[in-house]
Parts: C-alpha cells; sequence; structure tokens
C-alpha cells in the first residue's frame, strides 16, 4: 500500500455526503431517545405539570435557537470536524479546546450508553424475561444478566459495523427511523387528543398545586441543556455536507421545533388516560414505582388505552427506532471528535486514519471496544453517568457562544456579539440553577453523579500533564486561566455533592427515626430509648458528614496539586524555550556575513506590509534592489573569502547610502532597502548620491553595486511582490547599464 492519500483502499480526506434531510436526521435523532418516552415525560410533569411543561420546554426551545445560532456562526467560519472543540482552540487556544472535548467526549459517549442498555429496559417491558438468563449478579440494586449483557454488545457492534462501512445507507436508515418515530408519535398524540375521555383521564390540575407556576415553567427550561442535548451533532459533520453550510442555521430551526412538539406530544400523550382506580394523573404518577408492565409506561398505558395493542406496537416501533437513531447519530458524532482530536496529537494518530468510504473507522472501532465492557457496570451505574450530560451540555453551549463572542467582537460585529453573549449569560444562569440547589438539598441530581463527574475532572487534570509531556509544537500549557477555573468549578460542584449528600443523610436519619417512633408503643422507658436513639443517629450524621469533608478536601488537594505541578513544569518550559527562541530568532533575523537583516526577516517585514495594503492601511514606501556586480570574477581569481570581503564592502556601501530605512540581504550577492519615512521623501536624492559613488567606484576599481527603485502604487499593487519586481527589473537595467560603463573605462 502507498502513502496515505494514494491508495485505492485509503482516503486522507472526509468528504461530502450529507444531505439537508440526513443532517435534520441526524440532529433529531440524536436530540431524543429512550428518556424522552421512559424518564422526561414523567420527570417534567412530576415537576412542573402539563402546562408547565410545555411551557417549559417552548423556553427552552427558544434558549437553545440562541445556541444553534452560535453553533451556525461557528461552523460556517470554521467547517472542521470537531465543532465546538474546534471553535474553542480556534478563538482561545489548544487548552480551552482540550477543555471542552474533555467534557464533550463524555458527554456523547454517556448518551451513546444510555440509550445502548436500554435495550434490555425495553426487553424488560415488552418482551418479559426473555433476555433474563445467565445471571451474573447485582450492581447498585439492579441485576445484571449474561442475556441482556449480550443484547448490548450485539446492538453496539452492528451499529458500529453500519457506521464504520457506509455513510450513505446509515444516513439513508437515520432518515427513515426518523420518519418512523414522528409519525408515530404524532399519530398516537392526535387519536388521544380525538378521543380524550375526561372521564378516563384529562390534564387538570395543568400545574403542580402549592407551587410558583413561573417557577415550574424555568426549572422545565433549566433542562433543556439536557433535554436538546446531541441536536448540535451535525458541526462534527461540517466538512462532509454536501450542501451549503448557510443552510444549516434552518435545519436547526427545523430539527428543535421537531423535537420540542415531540416532547411536548409525549408528555401530554401521558395524561390523557390512566387507570380507574386513581383520582388524576398526579396520584398515578406518584404511584409508578409501584407499577409493573405498560402501566408503569404513561404514554404507553395512553396509546394502548386508545388504540389497544395497535397503540402500543406503534410506540414500540417509535421507541425502537429513536434508540436506534441515537446510537447511530452519537457514535458518528462522537468518531469525528475522535478524528479531530486525533488529527491534533490530542488522541493516537491511528484513529484519525480513514478507510476506503472516508470514514474514521478506527475511531468507531475504538468506541465500540470501550463500549462493550458498559453493560456489565448495570444501568443504575449508567443513568450516574447520564446524569452528568446536564454538566457537560451546559459548559459545551457556554463555550460555543463564548467562541462566537470572541470571533464577532475581534471582526467588529456587534449583533453577533449579542448572541454569543446572551448564550454564555444563560448557560451560566443554567449553571448555577442547576447545582445550587444541591446546598439546600433539592438537587434534581443524584450524589454519584456529581462524584463522577469530579473525578472526570480530576482526570482531565491527569491527562493533560501526559499531554504537556508530548507536546513537541508547544501549543499547549499557554492559557493557565482555563485550568483555574476547571478547579473552581471542581469546588464549586464538590461543595452542591457536599449539600446534596448531607441532605440524604438526613433524609435517610429522619427515616429511621420516624420508623422507630412508629414501631414503639407509649411507655415508661419510651423517652430514654428515644433520647439515646436519636443521639446515636445524630451521631451517624456528623460520621456521614465528616467523610463528605474528607472527600471533598482529598479531591480538591489532589486536584490542586496536579493543577500547581502542571503549572511548574509549563514555566521550567517556557523559561527555557525564550532562552531558546532568543537565540534563535537573533540567529535568524541577523545574517551572519555582513550582520544586516536575514533573509528570513525581510519576509516578517513583508508579511506586515501585506496585511497593511489588505487592510487598505499601507504607509508610503518604496523598494530598492541591489546587486553586487563582478563577484563571480573575483571569487574566481581571489577566491572566497575576497568574494566574501566584497560582499561585505557591498554591504556597507548600500547601509551608509540608506541610513534610515532597514537593509536586508535577501541573497548571496543581492540586498534589499524598504524605504519609508524620511528616506522616502528623499528618495530621488540619495538614490542619485548611491548611483553617483557607484560610478566614481568604476573608476577606482571599488565596489560596483546596481539599484532599482520602485514605490508602492495601492491602485495597483496588490502586494510587497509587485513593488520588488518593477524594482528586481529597474535594477537588472541599471546593472547592464553599469557593465557598459566599466567596459567603456577599461577601453
Amino acid at each position: 500500500m502507498g502513502p496515505r492519500g494514494s491508495s485505492d483502499s485509503a482516503r486522507s480526506e472526509l468528504t461530502a455526503f450529507m444531505s439537508p434531510l440526513g443532517a435534520w436526521a441526524l440532529s433529531l435523532g440524536t436530540s431524543i431517545g429512550w428518556g424522552s418516552f421512559v424518564v422526561t415525560s414523567n420527570m417534567y410533569l412530576s415537576q412542573a405539570g402539563p402546562l408547565g411543561s410545555a411551557l417549559g420546554m417552548f423556553v427552552g426551545a427558544a434558549i437553545m435557537l440562541v445556541i444553534a445560532r452560535n453553533y451556525h456562526y461557528m461552523m460556517n467560519r470554521y467547517p472542521d470536524a470537531g465543532g465546538v472543540y474546534s471553535y474553542a482552540k480556534h478563538a482561545f487556544g489548544h487548552d480551552h479546546g482540550f477543555l471542552v472535548a474533555w467534557f464533550l467526549a463524555l458527554t456523547y459517549i454517556a448518551i451513546l450508553w444510555a440509550n445502548a442498555t436500554s435495550l434490555p429496559l425495553f426487553a424488560r417491558y415488552f418482551l418479559g424475561d426473555m433476555f433474563e438468563f445467565g445471571y451474573l449478579y447485582s450492581l447498585f440494586g439492579y441485576d445484571v444478566y449474561l442475556g441482556e449483557v449480550m443484547v448490548v454488545i450485539v446492538a453496539i457492534a452492528l451499529v458500529g459495523l453500519l457506521c464504520a462501512k457506509e455513510k450513505r445507507l446509515t444516513q439513508a436508515i437515520m432518515i427513515g427511523l426518523a420518519f418512523v418515530f414522528v409519525l408515530g408519535i404524532v399519530a398516537c398524540f392526535a387519536v388521544a387528543v380525538l378521543s380524550l375521555d375526561v372521564a378516563v383521564g384529562g390534564f387538570d390540575p395543568l400545574v403542580l398545586p402549592d407551587s410558583s407556576v413561573l417557577g415550574q415553567v424555568i426549572g422545565i427550561a433549566c433542562m433543556s441543556p439536557w433535554a436538546f442535548i446531541g441536536f448540535e451533532n451535525i458541526s462534527h459533520m461540517t466538512e462532509e455536507f454536501a450542501f451549503p453550510r448557510a443552510k444549516s442555521f434552518r435545519i436547526f430551526v427545523v430539527s428543535i421545533a421537531s423535537t420540542t412538539l415531540l416532547y411536548v406530544f409525549v408528555t401530554l400523550l401521558s395524561v390523557t388516560a390512566y387507570p380507574a382506580r386513581y383520582g388524576n394523573w398526579l396520584e398515578y404518577l406518584g404511584d409508578l414505582g409501584n407499577l409493573q408492565g405498560i402501566e408503569a409506561l404513561p404514554p404507553f398505558y395512553a396509546a394502548y388505552h386508545y388504540l389497544g395493542d395497535m397503540g402500543v406496537y406503534v410506540l414500540m416501533a417509535a421507541l425502537l427506532a429513536l434508540i436506534v437513531t441515537s446510537l447511530i447519530g452519537n457514535l458518528t458524532a462522537l468518531s469525528r471528535l475522535l478524528y479531530a482530536l486525533s488529527k491534533d496529537g490530542v488522541l493516537p494518530s491511528g484513529l484519525s486514519a480513514l478507510n476506503a468510504k472516508a470514514i474514521p473507522g478506527n475511531a468507531i472501532v475504538a468506541i465500540v471496544a470501550v463500549s462493550v465492557f458498559i453493560p456489565l457496570l448495570g444501568r443504575t451505574a449508567i443513568g450516574w453517568i447520564v446524569d452528568v450530560t446536564t454538566i457537560g451540555a451546559t459548559i459545551v453551549y457556554a463555550f460555543v457562544s463564548a467562541a462566537v463572542f470572541s470571533h464577532a467582537r475581534k471582526h467588529g460585529e456587534p449583533a453577533n456579539m449579542a448572541i454569543g453573549f446572551a448564550g454564555v449569560v444563560l448557560m451560566v444562569f443554567f449553571g448555577l440553577m442547576l447545582q445550587l440547589p444541591n446546598l439546600t438539598g433539592t438537587s434534581s441530581m443524584a450524589s454519584e453523579s456529581l462524584i463522577l463527574f469530579m473525578v472526570w475532572a480530576v482526570l482531565g487534570f491527569v491527562y493533560f500533564r501526559m499531554l504537556l509531556q508530548r507536546d513537541s509544537e508547544n501549543r499547549y500549557g499557554k492559557s493557565v486561566v482555563v485550568w483555574i477555573g476547571l478547579l473552581a468549578l471542581i469546588l464549586f460542584v464538590s461543595m452542591a455533592w457536599m449539600g446534596q449528600s448531607d441532605q440524604d443523610a438526613t433524609d435517610r436519619t429522619a427515616t429511621e427515626i420516624q420508623a422507630y417512633l412508629a414501631e414503639n408503643d407509649d411507655n415508661s422507658e419510651r423517652f430514654a430509648a428515644e433520647t439515646l436513639f436519636i443521639e446515636e443517629e445524630l451521631a451517624s450524621l456528623r460520621v456521614a458528614k465528616m467523610q463528605t469533608t474528607l472527600f471533598t478536601m482529598g479531591l480538591f488537594g489532589a486536584a490542586l496539586f496536579l493543577l500547581l505541578s502542571n503549572f511548574s513544569f509549563l514555566r521550567k518550559r517556557e523559561e527555557e524555550n525564550e532562552r531558546k527562541l532568543g537565540a534563535a530568532r537573533a540567529a535568524a533575523y541577523t545574517d551572519a556575513l555582513t550582520g544586516v537583516k536575514s533573509k528570513h526577516a525581510y519576509g516578517e517585514w513583508e508579511l506586515e506590509l501585506n496585511t497593511h495594503i489588505t487592510d487598505g492601511t499601507a504607509p508610503e514606501f518604496a523598494v530598492v534592489v541591489c546587486d553586487v556586480n563582478g563577484l563571480k570574477q573575483v571569487n574566481d581569481t581571489l577566491g572566497h573569502e575576497a568574494g566574501n570581503k566584497y560582499i561585505r564592502e557591498a554591504c556597507s556601501l548600500v547601509c551608509t547610502s540608506f541610513k534610515h530605512s532597514p537593509v536586508f540581504r535577501v541573497g548571496g550577492d543581492e540586498f534589499a532597502v524598504i524605504m519609508k519615512g524620511d528616506d522616502f521623501e528623499n528618495r530621488e536624492t540619495i538614490l542619485e548620491r548611491f548611483d553617483g559613488r557607484v560610478e566614481e567606484n568604476i573608476g577606482t576599481g571599488g565596489v560596483v553595486v546596481a539599484a532599482g527603485i520602485a514605490v508602492f502604487d495601492p491602485a495597483h499593487d496588490n502586494a510587497v511582490s509587485d513593488v520588488f519586481e518593477r524594482a528586481d527589473s529597474l535594477m537588472y537595467d541599471r546593472k547592464r547599464a553599469l557593465k557598459e560603463m566599466g567596459s567603456s573605462t577599461r577601453e
């Protein structure tokens, strides 16, 4: 096999294939999954009721449109694989890019794992105990069976094989499945609304009683980063768009609108019917933990109520389609993220290899290989990991908004600055709303999820240190602020975890006390026994709080140590690099033979002037090109040492003539002068004196230098090279004239 890019069996670049419809299906299919049926409707309804949930979702959708607008802006300026990783890298540097990629990878793979491990739950609800064979163990209260583990492994492997081999076929399947779940949900909701029987269901109460309606709506809206995460997955596919990137915002709008309506339809469908033994949907949802089968799934119960078995089958097909599209979409997007990270050296280089279909197959294989072990953790642990996506999504969306603000500010775009700033403010607000409740014991995230987030953040410090040690191009470690910010985030989440843990411990204590009192009749020894029991429980609570504090302090200390270690390493490396850079710059910018500026230095001056020419801010200047006559004859007759001396004499002549202008040696016997300021104003006089001294040297045997001058013309010159070429041509005319003068003198 030949070099990559020349072989028939491999490609070196991603190729365009994705259609607008495919992009919509990818965006929609990764926004919603298993949770849209089994988790989201119950969670929304239990916190805000049908009206509060619907209003909160619409507010959340409006906020996601702001985030979508920010993605659209960056996608059209940096159409690279990697999405927000690429945007953060370009806007703020590689440190920020690594940080956002670290949490983005966890977010995507957590959603992938959540939908993969939902397949056994799907089977338990609808197929009974078909795959509950080969009992292995119980983990965190969840029974793990070999049969269910094999189902997950096979599903991940098949989806991975499909994504690695056929991207056009994968796109077609995504589109087909997207229509399956859209039509299935819409059909069931429409039938339920048209056939609504208030005697067996209804929307009353519209919101939760004894709670602020505005607070309920805001609470649902704050969940939008979790609910919509994945809609931006097409940002990782920008290089593979087979349509103009300018259409991306319209695709985002349709995707977000579709996602919102489907969430609302499923949520409202859940309250259109409930078993007759319950007085309203609130009583029904409150008892879900004690129910089995489709009664434990409100949308399916409603579909069965109105359509019988057909309704269940339709929603089963829709739910299965949601799971598969989420698996395909997140695996595809994650593979492009790994591809981008590999190209930048963050991950092993093999992950950026493309197969004959221009697919990062190795990246997909790596994801599948890691994921096959996940079903062994059980569904409970996966649920904790998925909870982390709430924080991860907030971080990711804040970064893309900050990148828009930074880019727009540099380019003087106030409207885009405002949209970027709005996205940042909204995500900061959401982050605070999601975590501050932990401090008062009302968190929506499990304590275990907060621990996982902190551990993942500390692992980010560890991996970053490893990255620093092999960073030969010195791209990382230039932004200490980002790591201090991460450390502060760890501390903040640690505090939230402490609050949540304290609340959990208090709840357990209260439960134990209530149970104890209920079991004891009134007697003469009751007071002493109750007092002793309460003291024991409070002592246990103090121990739990102490353990929580010690764990937090230890985690914070470890992160701080790693941060300081990284900073010390960077400071030493920076000092060494500055020393080497100073010596290298001095050598690179100075010509060793003559002591004037080098050809490399001329390139830097030329680049700066070209920038001003492009911006229309270039000053008046002229370029003088000088060439030494007779150098070859000196070298041939007197030797190279004499030739070097001749060059130095020529350089001295040029420097003394153009005293206030930079002189560059741009070739063996060629010099260039950039005349600006006073020298430019007196250029004709200076050149006349220079030419006069050269002509005198012809008669006395001194050094002879031909010079040509050209003045920058803004109306015709697009670059310094245009001016240089004219000066160079005039120099050769002068060179021929000087040779003729020399011949006449000898005659």
